[in-house]
């Protein structure tokens, strides 16, 4: 193994992540890098929200069409930003170790908490997910659509007057902003999205690489991961639907899977809940148990073009 060429988005935090890997790689395999900057759909599409253009997938075609063509060895994903299914030909073959998976809030006035936001204060998001969670806990708050990369977001508190934004703590962690972080939100209050905080690096299935690569995986991140994609999967979910799953250890080898799906305006939100051993077949029993209490007719709700 000479070279390496690993694709990557040309975000500041896209670019952290690439480089974070490509330092293991190097160290752990032997090899040579080189980073293929590759600009995606979402990445040009600044003025529109995801959920409007083709959801969370736009940010990871054209850098797998950059591994089928060979013109890259190695992607690294954000794991929130896959699409459920992955295309034939590449395999998801790593998951390095997980950062914290919950959502972040980032407010103005330092110190302050969700729950201490004055009544209508404004909030930025760019996901429905968020988005419902939010609605749900606080209906009073103002939620204000958000694209762009984190520092454009952070900027956007004081360009647009708002009060806070929610961010994921796992990339203001990995850009040196965890400082910036007033509150770690509990997973009881937002559930956070499927593999947050979590990298997948994803390659041409059958390469040698690929079986290399897996020296990288963190057995916990894996098994979260795998877990929490059953969910996803199990549910056909994209960006546009207000969709969550967090899997966690407890004692015993067991796995705690909790999910839920949520009307865009956050009146209604179905939860589902397994334990099991097996990641993949307790996360698709968490997302039987949202289907059983009524969260297909929300899905469907939820998709563009019902009425």
């Amino acid at each position: 193994m000479s070279l390496v060429r690993i694709a990557t988005r040309g975000s500041e935090l896209a670019l952290a992540q690439a480089r974070a890997v490509a330092a293991r790689v190097e160290a752990e395999l032997g090899a040579r890098t080189e980073l293929v900057i590759v600009t995606t759909t979402g990445d040009r599409i600044q003025d529109r929200p995801l959920a409007a253009v083709g959801g969370k997938g736009l940010f990871v075609k054209e850098i797998e069409e950059a591994l089928l063509e060979g013109r890259a060895d190695l992607a690294v994903h954000s794991a929130k930003d896959l699409p459920a299914r992955t295309p034939a030909g590449l395999a998801l073959v790593a998951w390095p170790g997980r950062e914290d998976p919950r959502d972040a809030l980032v407010a103005r006035a330092r110190g302050a908490h969700l729950a201490s936001l004055p009544r209508g204060a404004r909030v930025g998001t760019g996901s429905v997910r968020r988005s419902a969670q939010l609605h749900a806990y606080r209906p009073d708050l103002a939620i204000v659509p958000l694209r762009g990369n984190v520092p454009t977001r952070l900027r956007k508190l004081e360009e647009e007057s708002l009060d806070a934004v929610v961010l994921a703590c796992a990339g203001l962690a990995r850009l040196g902003l965890a400082d910036r972080i007033d509150e770690r939100i509990a997973p009881e209050v937002l559930l956070p999205a499927v593999a947050q905080g979590t990298l997948a690096l994803e390659a041409r299935a059958g390469d040698a690489l690929a079986l290399d690569l897996a020296a990288l995986t963190d057995p916990r991140a894996a098994r979260s991961a795998a877990a929490e994609r059953a969910f996803l999967v199990r549910l056909e979910g994209d960006c546009n639907v207000p969709l969550a799953a967090f899997a966690e250890d407890e004692p015993g080898g067991v796995l705690r899977v909790r999910g839920l799906v949520a009307s865009l305006d956050g009146r209604t939100i179905v939860r589902g809940e397994a334990r099991g051993a097996d990641p993949g077949a307790t996360g698709v029993a968490a997302a039987e148990r949202v289907l059983t209490a009524g969260g297909g007719a929300v899905l469907a709700a939820a998709r563009p073009g019902a009425t």
